[in-house]
């Protein structure tokens, strides 16, 4: 495991600037940028035992991220 934050930003490095727009028109696309950011500093603080936590707890952050990350990039795909 890396330990690095999986920010959208890297993630999506060709849709930086959609992303902008989006979270400045779209308040759904907002809502799920900013929750997917919370939930991977969690993730992250918890990679990095600042902030430890159960495994499965940490499993559970994991796959709303991914989900979150899903939804994303169908707004971007769109």
């Amino acid at each position: 495991m890396s330990h690095v934050p999986h920010e959208l930003a890297e993630e999506f490095p060709e849709h930086s600037d959609r992303m902008h727009d989006l979270k400045a028109s779209d308040a759904h696309f907002a809502r799920l940028f900013d929750e997917y950011h919370e939930i991977n500093r969690a993730v992250h603080r918890a990679e990095t035992n600042l902030e430890p936590m159960e495994s499965l707890a940490e499993v559970d952050l994991r796959k709303k991220r991914a989900f979150l990350k899903d939804q994303i990039w169908a707004y971007l795909a769109a």
